[in-house]
């Protein structure tokens, strides 16, 4: 028969290598948690995409990251405890009274640093890699706590109703569009991304919560075509205009009939006086409603994707924006639409000054007052609010509550604002500098 002493080793060794084990399972499922919650998704669709198992395990596991979790922390601590608890069994029946004290000590080191910091450093290292390979085990232990962690989802969730707190359906997933724009936003101020790639990227994704209001040319800047104008003069105007599409109108402006392209004009008018040998004098009967088309009218409030879609369907580049009661207030095209994302797009016929900003010697700009907020903040850099107001004039007059006269002087959002020109109730000029 053995003695006591043989018994106490043979038990020792025995408590220890089951403690390893447990803190071996400890390891992986601190790593398996932190690899499946920190590995990005578009990274093992990418993976999973070619072919990769382990990847599109993760990526259905971590469809509902609230019971991995709860798994994932079930089987932790269940882990955790027993091995615990074993460790103070062992050491109190070496050592005594002191043996509890022993026990704490040696556990926490043992669970930090290989079961918590070690695990965990090499899955954040090795996201996607460790998330592919610990997918498929992890995906059967949330299947064998799934009814114990539904109890406990249910009782956690009922005790935030408690105090108030509502958990959504889909609280707990990342917005994707916030999730890339935070990204490159990150990958530009750490010098990974060029601040024309981060423009292009986030002008594209802003698309949906930007409408045809805050880039459209205003009613008063439209160019027009009078229906009643002499072919001749009409033909001259289309000569010397920089734009190929202009809208008609007969009477009033606000009565546009429709739209007519420079080149459709040009042919029709050089078949209506007969070619080269032709007689100039037929040009008189000419009508410009016989070539215009039909205008193309559009919301004010329509988001920019949407619009950019419909001009995609219907094969145009050229729409005509009406408010709520069908007043003209502006137009716009599909280049204005393109030039949120590439930023602006010129030709050899575009004015030159078209919104310049000119930078002084005592390092304030000239800024034309219709220039868009948000192109001020992508040429600059700068943070000002766009909310209430799309051009740099509708700032100040909204921050102002007034219409300044030219030399008044403001101070909001840490810039400086002089109003150095006016023209009747609109602020043409202003001189900003940042505080």
């Amino acid at each position: 028969m053995p003695d006591a002493t043989s018994i106490l080793d043979a038990s020792f060794l025995i408590t220890s290598g089951v403690i390893v084990l447990l803190l071996v399972v400890s390891a992986f499922f601190s790593g398996s948690e932190t690899a499946l919650t920190a590995a990005s998704r578009g990274k093992l669709r990418t993976q999973a995409d070619k072919g990769s198992r382990g990847a599109r395990a993760a990526l259905r596991i971590t469809e509902d990251n609230e019971r991995l979790i709860g798994s994932v922390l079930l089987g932790n601590n269940l882990v955790n405890i027993l091995a615990a608890s074993l460790a103070t069994a062992m050491f109190t029946r070496a050592f005594g009274q002191n043996g509890v004290a022993i026990a704490t000590l040696v556990m926490t080191l043992l669970v930090l640093i290989f079961a918590e910091v070690l695990p965990k450093t090499y899955a954040i290292i090795n996201a996607e890699k460790a998330a592919a390979m610990v997918a498929p085990v992890i995906g059967l232990v949330v299947k064998v706590f799934a009814p114990v962690v539904g109890v406990v989802r249910m009782l956690v969730r009922g005790l935030l109703r408690l105090f108030g707190v509502a958990i959504e359906a889909d609280g707990q997933m990342l917005a994707v569009r916030e999730e890339i724009a935070g990204a490159i936003q990150l990958g530009h101020s750490e010098g990974v991304v060029q601040k024309e790639d981060r423009d292009r990227i986030l002008g594209a994704l802003d698309l949906s919560d930007r409408t045809v209001e805050e880039i459209m040319l205003h009613r008063s800047d439209i160019e027009m075509i009078n229906a009643q104008n002499p072919p001749e003069d009409i033909l001259k105007q289309i000569l010397n205009s920089p734009h190929t599409r202009l809208p008609v109108y007969r009477d009033q402006a606000e009565n546009i009939v429709g739209i007519v392209h420079a080149k459709d004009l040009s042919r029709a008018m050089y078949e209506q006086v007969g070619g080269p040998d032709g007689d100039a004098s037929a040009l008189k009967r000419f009508r410009i409603t016989d070539v215009a088309v039909a205008p193309y009218f559009v919301p004010e409030t329509t988001p920019l994707d949407d619009q950019m879609r419909e001009f995609l369907r219907l094969r145009s580049h050229f729409a005509l924006v009406v408010d709520e009661y069908g007043s003209l207030q502006g137009l716009i095209t599909l280049e204005d639409i393109l030039e949120e994302i590439v930023g602006e797009i010129t030709d050899e016929f575009d004015p030159d000054s078209e919104h310049a900003v000119i930078r002084t010697e005592d390092g304030q700009y000239m800024v034309d007052g219709a220039m868009t907020i948000r192109d001020l903040n992508r040429a600059f850099d700068w943070m000002l609010p766009d909310d209430e107001a799309n051009t740099v004039a509708g700032l100040v007059i909204h921050e102002a509550q007034m219409i300044p006269t030219v030399g008044q002087v403001f101070s909001f959002h840490n810039f400086r604002f002089e109003v150095m020109t006016r023209e009747g109730n609109r602020i043409t000029g202003l001189k900003i500098r940042p505080l």
